[in-house]
């Protein structure tokens, strides 16, 4: 591999005057510069990020911390923090938190050992000693989607409130009375958050959310299709569930089906976070909406103005509702009463 001796002797330049090309100097020749730019292609010459970063204090290089990488919601988000960053001039390293908080310490840790120049965290808990350490140390940090309370730090998130709001709306025209939710952990700002909306939605119509209706997921398939199957069991079963992310939402089904009952004549289904799969169920399921990709290159245009010290912002962009069949068709007939 040629190192940079080799692009000088190639140019018949000195050292210090390739470096000077690479790092954009405005002190070198025009002359200089073409034989040097020509020497670095003829060799093939990659220049070595890490020295850089020992003499720049910067690695161009960003940490993004995600709850669960096989949710799609967190796939599309990481692609569009990843398209946005390049466009920005920075690389970005991506660890997955598997809704594990522990896990989410040790990528951060790892992160932070490697010099990274900001970092980006949809954080599992609000409890991480490590996420306040980093956030007093002054680290350029912003959280996505989800975010820790009474931590200085931006924050760059969807409000679900107003969708939820459509979504009540829309299920109570169909003249559903009686409706569920499988909440997200109560420990993260959006498993509280959107059971509070959905609750505050509810009484604008004076529907109560007794706790028998209220499920305790973790944002997984597999406690969406467990709370579901508690639903069923009930003397009394909901007419809707509403699950508090797309995960869930699919583990719903899932328990629907196999109890050889169909969507939505006897349960309708709606889920927050809506994805590309949605369209393709049987029926496509009623879901809220969240402005991903915008959120993603909102968050790292936010933490690059916090590295290069300009005053970052937190975002809030609205979420929105988008109907499907899988609540029923709007002329349907009402199958319960308030």
């Amino acid at each position: 591999m040629a190192s940079i001796k080799d692009v000088a002797a190639e140019a018949k330049v000195s050292v210090a005057t390739v470096s000077r090309v690479l790092n954009d100097h405005p002190s070198v020749s025009a002359a200089a510069r073409v034989r040097v730019l020509a020497a670095v292609d003829a060799l093939g010459y990659r220049p070595n990020a890490v020295a850089r970063s020992l003499r720049t204090d910067q690695t161009r290089t960003l940490g993004l911390v995600i709850s669960d990488v096989l949710n799609p919601y967190f796939t599309e988000l990481a692609r569009s923090v990843e398209e946005e960053a390049r466009a920005l001039g920075y690389s970005v390293i991506i660890g997955n938190a598997d809704e594990r908080p522990e896990l989410q310490d040790h990528h951060i840790r790892t992160l932070l050992d490697r010099r990274i120049d900001g970092l980006l965290v949809s954080p599992t808990d609000g409890g991480s000693p490590l996420m306040l350490d980093a956030a007093i140390a002054g680290t350029p940090m912003v959280f996505v989607d989800r975010w820790i309370p009474g931590l200085d730090v931006p924050v760059v998130r969807a409000d679900g409130t107003g969708a939820v709001r459509d979504l009540v709306a829309h299920l109570h025209r169909l003249g559903h009375r009686r409706l569920a939710i499988i909440a997200g952990p109560a420990a993260t700002t959006t498993g509280s958050e959107r059971v509070d909306a959905f609750r505050d939605a509810l009484a604008a119509y004076g529907i109560p959310l007794p706790d028998v209706y209220i499920g305790q997921g973790d944002f997984q398939a597999e406690s969406g299709r467990r709370v579901t199957e508690g639903f069923l069991d009930l003397p009394v079963p909901p007419d809707v569930v509403f699950a508090t992310d797309n995960l869930m939402a699919l583990g719903a089904l899932d328990a629907v089906r196999a109890r050889g009952l169909r969507v939505p004549d006897d349960l309708a289904l709606a889920a927050f976070d809506d994805i590309r799969w949605f369209v393709h169920t049987d029926p496509p399921i009623t879901a809220i909406a969240q402005p991903t990709g915008d959120l993603g290159r909102a968050a790292v245009r936010a933490v690059v103005d916090r590295i290069e010290g300009r005053p970052p912002s937190s975002v809030t962009l609205p979420a929105r509702l988008v109907v499907r069949r899988s609540c029923g068709e709007p002329s349907a007939t009402n199958r319960s009463q308030p």
